[in-house]
């Protein structure tokens, strides 16, 4: 009796139940499938936690990149424009240089005769078509409407000057007041010289306000060099054209800018008279024109806006790089 009891007993212990485990059809036990599943949680936990990592860098790196091309703009776009600056002066010296004798006295005397027409009745601030015709033919020598170009050695530009202060012409160079005296000089003239300030994609007249009395300035057209040395600063409303009038017998030049910088409510003015050339023969080719430097930018100047962002950009990836071990370790 007793060895059927144990037989009875050990065939209910080896018996399968409804609450034993089972292997499944893999050959694995409900308990190792418990932890495949806490295993895989975990695996999925950690795809994600990479994803999110490399979603965060790529947006820093984002916002790096663009924090620094902001950053870079002002002196790669200034850069930029001085670079076409130097290719219209150049273009300019050469068409003049090809220009036959008779082509240049043309010119010439036509520039001078309409400021001689300006001189006898004064400035007519009422343009009318008909006269702007007439004006934007004259003095034209490179048929794009270029006259020549001004150089400033205080504040380190070289500068096309063009026809008339509306459209593209203020954006990269010197606008000619229509107005005005052509740039020709002589007795009895009055020459107005417009440029914007504080443009961040190049300096045109950004630190005009730099200039002293005594400090000169550079006209170059066609082949004459006229020079003025400052003797008047004024800072005026938009509409006091005042100190805009022709001086019987004096030869005048006036760079027109806006003021207070970044505000714009008043214009400067800052006015020149003629006075004899000085040339120093490191600053000119051998046919006397000036070399074409445009805005002249110091390297010095520039160095710090290239590298510290280079730098920025080193330590950041070095941290990046130091997280993403992190994670996989």
């Amino acid at each position: 009796m007793s060895s059927l009891i144990s037989a009875s007993k050990e065939n209910r212990v080896s018996a399968p139940g409804p609450f034993r485990n089972r292997p499944d059809r893999t050959g694995k036990s409900g308990g190792g499938k418990s932890g495949e599943g806490k295993g895989s949680r975990k695996a999925k936990g950690g795809k994600t936690l990479r994803l999110t990592d490399r979603i965060i860098n790529g947006i820093l790196i984002l916002a790096l990149t663009v924090g620094i091309c902001m950053l870079l703009y002002p002196t790669i776009s200034n850069y930029w424009n001085s670079f076409h600056q130097t290719q219209l002066v150049q273009e300019y010296s050469q068409e003049v240089s090809m220009m036959d004798a008779e082509e240049y006295e043309r010119l010439l005397d036509e520039a001078r005769r309409y400021n001689a027409q300006i001189a006898e009745k004064g400035i007519d601030w009422r343009f009318s078509d008909e006269k702007r015709a007439v004006y934007e033919r004259t003095l034209n020598p490179t048929g794009t409407g270029m006259m020549g170009y001004i150089r400033i050695p205080k504040i380190g530009v070289e500068l096309p000057i063009f026809h008339g202060t509306k459209g593209m012409t203020m954006e990269t160079a010197v606008g000619h007041m229509e107005q005005s005296s052509l740039p020709v000089g002589g007795p009895g003239s009055h020459c107005m010289l417009a440029g914007h300030r504080g443009l961040m994609s190049v300096m045109i007249f950004t630190h005009l306000d730099e200039l002293q009395e005594g400090d000169t300035f550079t006209l170059r057209v066609l082949n004459e060099t006229m020079t003025y040395e400052v003797d008047q600063i004024r800072a005026v409303l938009p509409n006091d054209v005042s100190s805009l009038i022709i001086v019987l017998g004096q030869d005048l030049c006036t760079l027109i800018t806006c003021t207070p910088y970044g505000i714009n409510t008043h214009r400067l003015l800052v006015r020149g008279h003629r006075v004899g050339t000085v040339i120093d023969p490191m600053s000119y080719y051998v046919n006397g024109a000036f070399p074409a430097d445009a805005v002249q930018i110091k390297p010095l100047h520039v160095a710090p806006f290239i590298g510290v962002p280079i730098v920025i950009i080193l330590l950041v990836l070095g941290e990046i790089r130091r997280r993403v071990r992190r994670s996989k370790g």
